[in-house]
């Protein structure tokens, strides 16, 4: 659910900001918290990422992406806000008493009962092997490898689907629009990843920016020529006669294919992305 606040200030008058009421107002479970040393896009204090750095102070949320405690079924204590990822996290409580944060389904409710086995039931938040989902489910938290851990589709509102299952292989679409073949016994878990309304967000002013880690980006042509290959020129200026946009450092910056002509996975692939 989208919120927009009272315009009481400049600051949070065009803020828009994804609101869930099913959001515990209580700290972090603290055994799954630990301290962070964030680089900043720097390495020895010079920077090599540029946009970054600053942003406020926060702790790691321990997240279990690989959910290998197999057929010990788990209720949901609670759904909590995570400043380290775009989506939101859910706090599992196993029968056996241990605690683990897993990425929350959107629809996931608090007192929920998930399950992670090979063939569990087909509800939001049950993890099981992608030769035994359906069709058609859209799916999300997907290992690339049995075993492996979730690595793909985490990001809020990023959804998944499976196409086909035949030979020891799954056909999974993924949000990009990719064709991805991957090992049926792979895990995955049902639904949508939570905070759908995210990319709807609107920040309204820059220093929260700041307060996420994200430094200003100038214009190269508000640069000098020293500066930029974009730069220099009196008054607003095109690119001039360059075959397009360049980065700082004079390389091609737009439709530039960065991977691999030779890569191993590319056998995977089944269908590309459309441009």
């Amino acid at each position: 659910m989208l919120k927009r606040s009272k315009p009481t200030s400049p600051g949070i008058r065009q803020l828009i900001r994804a609101k869930n009421l099913k959001l515990s107002k209580e700290g972090p479970q603290k055994s799954l918290v630990v301290s962070h040393f964030r680089k900043k896009g720097r390495a020895g204090g010079t920077i090599t990422t540029r946009h970054k750095g600053g942003g406020h102070k926060k702790l790691y949320r321990v997240i279990d992406f690989k959910r290998d405690k197999m057929n010990i079924p788990a209720k949901v204590v609670s759904i909590e806000y995570d400043p380290f990822r775009n989506c939101f996290i859910a706090l599992l409580c196993y029968a056996d008493g241990e605690k683990r944060y897993i990425i929350a389904a959107e629809g996931m409710e608090v007192g929920q009962e998930i399950l992670t086995a090979e063939n569990a039931p087909l509800k939001i938040g049950n993890r099981l092997t992608l030769k035994n989902i359906p069709v058609g489910t859209p799916v999300h938290d997907i290992e690339l490898y049995p075993q492996s851990g979730g690595v793909i589709v985490r990001s809020a509102g990023s959804a998944a689907q499976v196409l086909a299952v035949e030979g020891g292989y799954a056909q999974v679409k993924m949000p990009s629009g990719e064709v991805r073949s991957l090992r049926d016994k792979c895990l995955a878990t049902i639904g949508q990843v939570s905070n759908s309304e995210y990319s709807n967000q609107v920040l309204a002013k820059a220093g929260r920016s700041r307060w996420l880690g994200i430094r200003p980006t100038v214009r190269g042509s508000a640069m000098n020529p020293c500066d930029h290959p974009h730069g220099g020129g009196e008054g607003r200026q095109p690119i001039g006669l360059r075959r397009g946009p360049k980065t700082p450092w004079g390389k091609q910056a737009l439709g530039v294919k960065t991977r691999r002509k030779k890569k191993w996975s590319d056998r995977f692939i089944v269908q590309r992305r459309k441009k």
